[in-house]
């Protein structure tokens, strides 16, 4: 039990002033592969560091948890109009105020979500297809990732549409007032999810961001992680050391 205890208030998080935009920093070129992939992120600028002498860094390898008894994530999210975007390093679906998740009594603002594939986090040594991010902000600057696995299945109808608009460059952007789009419906019927303390999974790499991974993963098709690899490429920072950190789970 005290180890438990002591997890929860590692996990309690800190408050970081970083872009919590999948992309970072704009002004440095880094990428997935070659003299700017991962290994060498860490080099390519001073307000990287921290993507090499950081001891807690994302994505890890979840090979099972401390049972803690978490307890549910109160997820709020509201449809909007899509607007998507094409960033360099991956695509990405801001979304506008009044989508929350409440997590430990705080209310956290869905700002956006993204995807990877293969996955970042990967379960017992093995990834997934691909992996979507949905990331919020409190109200004193503190952030908090969803992770969803998505692996090879049937059509997701939400991803087709959203694939329908998808910026084909980087740099470009795309709004369909249309076509309205709810992160709800992109979240698994499970909800039960593993939590551990973090960090971005893209330069700066800045840590303190509360992760909480839902066990259950999401189908799409493999024509829709094709037609996503086809346009960003393959985009999943290598799994970090765990460290001292603890993971729990449900």
């Amino acid at each position: 039990m005290k180890k438990i205890a002591t997890a929860v208030a590692l996990l309690a998080g800190v408050s970081i002033g970083s872009s919590v935009m999948a992309g970072g920093n704009h002004g440095t070129d880094w990428g997935y592969e070659g003299h700017s992939g991962p290994e060498h992120w860490s080099n390519l600028s001073k307000e990287f560091g921290t993507c090499d002498k950081g001891t807690r860094q994302s994505p890890i390898n979840i090979t099972g948890g401390y049972s803690s008894g978490l307890k549910p994530i109160s997820f709020d999210y509201k449809s909007a109009k899509l607007d998507i975007v094409n960033n360099g390093h991956t695509i990405q679906v801001n979304r506008p105020e009044g989508s929350s998740i409440t997590v430990d009594g705080e209310r956290f603002e869905l700002l956006q979500f993204h995807f990877h594939t293969p996955s970042e986090n990967i379960v017992a040594g093995k990834p997934y297809d691909m992996e979507m991010h949905l990331v919020h902000k409190s109200e004193k600057g503190q952030l908090a990732v969803v992770g969803v696995f998505m692996k090879m299945g049937k059509e997701n109808a939400v991803i087709s549409e959203a694939w329908k608009h998808m910026p084909i460059k980087a740099g470009d952007t795309d709004t369909i007032a249309s076509v309205s789009i709810n992160a709800a419906d992109l979240l698994p019927e499970g909800k039960a999810y593993a939590r551990f303390n973090g960090s971005l999974t893209t330069p700066p790499c800045s840590e303190g961001v509360r992760w909480m991974v839902m066990k259950q993963p999401i189908e799409l098709s493999s024509s829709q992680v094709k037609q996503f690899a086809k346009v960003v490429g393959e985009n999943a920072r290598p799994v970090q050391p765990l460290n001292s950190r603890f993971v729990l789970a449900e």
